[in-house]
């Protein structure tokens, strides 16, 4: 059976969205995959991993640029040539520029109990914090991968507000101060 896999990238501190919603710690050198081969092997990874994606509408809404990034390299081509589903009550319909269009969900939950259930590599929830926790709390989610930036903010969204049982699966340090952390779901 296909795994959901949700990837999130979070501060020391387990911010996952700043008080403004915004990521500004993952920008910056430390994420810079031409400086660390190690690390790009490894977000690469994940996307050959996967086939599928699924986002909230308004990530798809902050993401839809990556549908025009031509310096996206092969993580953009992979990224841009995933099956992606956006998860809204208000779209009709969500272009992701020249690719293949995401297809909208009206109900995320059913979507992804009928993706595990078809062949194919795993689904990948690819921010959404919202959506996200809809799929904790329906029983969904099967690993969570923490991207932990090197820098704390205090304030912000945290990534768990409640609590969860995970097993670790992974944990490796990467020279641009990244750190993967991979958890299995405790069901």
């Amino acid at each position: 059976m296909r795994k959901l896999v949700v990837q999130q990238w979070v501060t020391v501190d387990n911010i996952a969205a700043e008080e403004d919603g915004g990521l500004s710690f993952v920008s910056g050198e430390s994420f810079s995959e031409s400086t660390d081969p190690v690390f790009n092997a490894s977000v690469l990874g994940l996307i050959d991993s996967v086939d599928t994606m699924i986002l909230g509408a308004n990530t798809y809404a902050q993401s839809t640029g990556w549908a025009y990034a031509e310096d996206q390299g092969e993580y953009g081509e992979k990224l841009n040539n995933l099956t992606k589903f956006v998860a809204s009550s208000k779209l009709t319909d969500a272009p992701w520029g020249d690719f293949p269009a995401a297809t909208v969900t009206r109900d995320p939950a059913a979507t992804i109990r009928e993706l595990k259930e078809h062949s194919g590599k795993d689904i990948w929830l690819w921010g959404s914090l919202t959506l996200m926790r809809f799929l904790f709390d329906a029983g969904l989610i099967d690993e969570v991968r923490m991207l932990v930036s090197p820098a704390a903010r205090g304030k912000g969204t945290r990534l768990f507000e409640d609590r969860r049982d995970l097993a670790l699966i992974e944990a490796a340090g990467f020279e641009n101060g990244l750190v993967l952390l991979r958890y299995e779901i405790k069901k």
